[in-house]
């Protein structure tokens, strides 16, 4: 009968225990010198060997001719625990035992001394699963345990043992193991079970394993039975990842703001079976790859979850700024959390991806905190434009300025006002001043003449933008000039760069290329002519001056 590799490559030596260094050695070193506890507490995640340890150190403990420590896998003491037929070594699953009546039986039973061997030796699997009367009941054998008795708790929760349990336990805490040393390890089996593994198949797998060397002897069992050489396309292409390509081209979306492709492709995949809590972690998953491949591009690869190629992760971070890396994050990991109380996923989903492609429709405070961004920075702050009213707006009387400030001058010119029911004198024509000199022929005044075209064809998020930014034209390129870096992230993506290179180009007669640069907008931009008037800056100038206010 086949059995599983994971089983079959399982150790049965210290010696053979990948990535716990720090604990196999501490194990063999007591076993050699005889400076043995009565109780130990392994914890870590799972497939990390905590069983395996658990196993080895009873074996060592009882074997008949032990080697420095290391137990010899030959003598009938080691052979009967690894088979499972010695009695006194009993292996038992908190899980599916963890009643108080158990435990009573198995402290009744440990008084005993062991027939076969020098050390009972209890294994108690994912004790976390015990019940409160069964701590209780195992807590007194523990407080004064027998002198051939050995307890091996193991445990994934720690959080959840209580403290009298631990005060009376070594503790040793198994870590996960780093993909490099996973890798060797598959590619050693891999060879004894004449599975062709290549490198970046092994690496793959370990770094889908999690730290797990049990997932990823499993992962490799199930590619290398397919057939063929197990390289990543294998790999991806067995375990069904093949999909994730999917959940990129949906980030890329997002990334590029393009509402219906991305709301398109949802329907897509929920018609298709793909569950929404699912796609939503997998969207959040990409996006923390894209934030490790932009923070630690050296030496970051081992963080990744691996499930993406990294010219994937190449070609979507340069869409992205990692300030909103961290809000898409940020809103799929709240939108899945919120799932299971939700009356419709799917449009929890809608909404979510919705606010992910326009900043604006979210219903915190990101759209002003982004303007209060550019403020500080000292770039332009603008007022996006207000929409018209459906009805017309009552006149406002305004008040009267101070005499000091009358404009007499206009009023002497105009003339007094004119009386209801009288007919208002003629007056004459002004003289029309001399005509100036005509400008000369160019293309420098080519943006102002053209932002409201480029504003016509852009969402209302990238045409606030447009007013923190100036286009100078030198020859065939239009370069945009922004207010801060900011401005620049918004402005510097694929479909913005498209509308400013056609109209452009139309109103040039002649192909224009663009590019973008973060600088100090030239004296036009900043005229009162070129971009309304800032409420935001104006309440932001008069709070200020109550900085240094104290209330007594």
């Amino acid at each position: 009968m086949y059995q599983a590799l994971y089983r079959k490559w399982r150790p049965r030596d210290f010696e053979d225990v990948v990535g716990q260094e720090h604990i196999t050695r501490t194990l063999q070193r007591q076993v050699a010198e005889g400076k043995l506890s009565h109780a130990y507490l392994f914890t870590g995640t799972r497939g990390t060997g905590k069983t395996t340890c658990a196993k080895i150190l009873a074996k060592a403990v009882n074997c008949e001719h032990p080697v420095d420590g290391r137990p010899c896998n030959q003598c009938p003491s080691c052979l009967g625990i690894d088979n499972g037929s010695l009695l006194d070594v009993l292996e038992m699953d908190a899980a599916s035992n963890n009643g108080v009546d158990y435990i009573r039986a198995l402290r009744e039973e440990a008084i005993y001394p062991p027939a076969h061997v020098k050390y009972r030796v209890y294994i108690v699997d994912e004790v976390h699963m015990l019940s409160v009367s069964a701590f209780n009941a195992l807590l007194k054998i523990l407080e004064e345990p027998p002198a051939h008795l050995i307890f091996i708790l193991a445990t994934t929760e720690l959080h959840k043992v209580p403290a009298t349990i631990l005060s009376r336990c070594q503790r040793f805490a198994f870590k996960r193991i780093l993909p490099r040393d996973i890798a060797q390890r598959l590619l050693y089996v891999a060879r004894e079970e004449g599975i062709g593994l290549t490198p970046g198949g092994a690496d793959l797998l370990a770094r889908l394993s999690d730290g797990a060397l049990r997932d990823a002897l499993s992962l490799l069992d199930q590619c290398g039975a397919a057939g063929g050489t197990v390289d990543e396309n294998r790999v991806l292409e067995v375990l069904g990842l093949a999909g994730n390509l999917q959940v990129s081209e949906m980030l890329e979306d997002i990334l590029k703001r393009d509402q219906q492709a991305a709301i398109l492709l949802l329907h897509q995949l929920y018609s298709g079976g793909k569950d929404i809590g699912a796609l939503l972690g997998e969207l959040s998953t990409l996006a923390r790859d894209l934030l490790i491949r932009m923070t630690a591009p050296k030496g970051g690869d081992a963080l990744l979850s691996g499930g993406y190629p990294a010219e994937t992760l190449d070609r979507l971070a340069a869409l992205a700024a990692p300030q909103r890396l961290i809000h898409i994050t940020t809103l799929l990991q709240s939108t899945a959390a919120g799932l299971a109380l939700s009356a419709s996923r799917r449009t929890d989903a809608e909404l979510c991806l919705l606010r992910l492609c326009d900043d604006s429709l979210s219903g915190d405070l990101t759209a002003l905190a982004a303007r209060v961004e550019r403020l500080e920075r000292g770039g332009v702050v603008q007022a996006a434009p207000a929409e018209k009213p459906s009805a017309p707006a009552l006149p406002v009387r305004e008040a009267p300025p101070p005499a000091d400030d009358i404009p007499w001058d206009a009023l002497l010119q105009e003339g007094p006002p004119a009386v209801e029911g009288e007919t208002p004198p003629v007056q004459a024509a002004p003289v029309a001043p001399a005509p100036s000199a005509p400008a000369p022929a160019g293309e420098g005044d080519l943006w102002p003449r053209l932002l409201n075209s480029y504003k016509s064809r852009l969402p209302a998020m990238n045409r606030a933008f447009l007013d923190s930014a100036w286009g100078v034209m030198e020859g065939d390129l239009l370069t945009v000039i922004c207010a801060s870096d900011l401005t620049k992230n918004q402005l510097h993506n694929d479909k913005v760069q498209a509308v400013l290179q056609e109209v452009t180009s139309a109103a040039a007669g002649r192909p224009i290329a663009v590019t973008f640069s973060v600088g100090k907008l030239p004296s036009a931009a900043k005229s009162p002519a070129a971009q309304p008037e800032d409420k935001l800056d104006a309440l932001i100038g008069l709070g200020s001056q109550f900085d240094n206010f104290k209330v007594k």
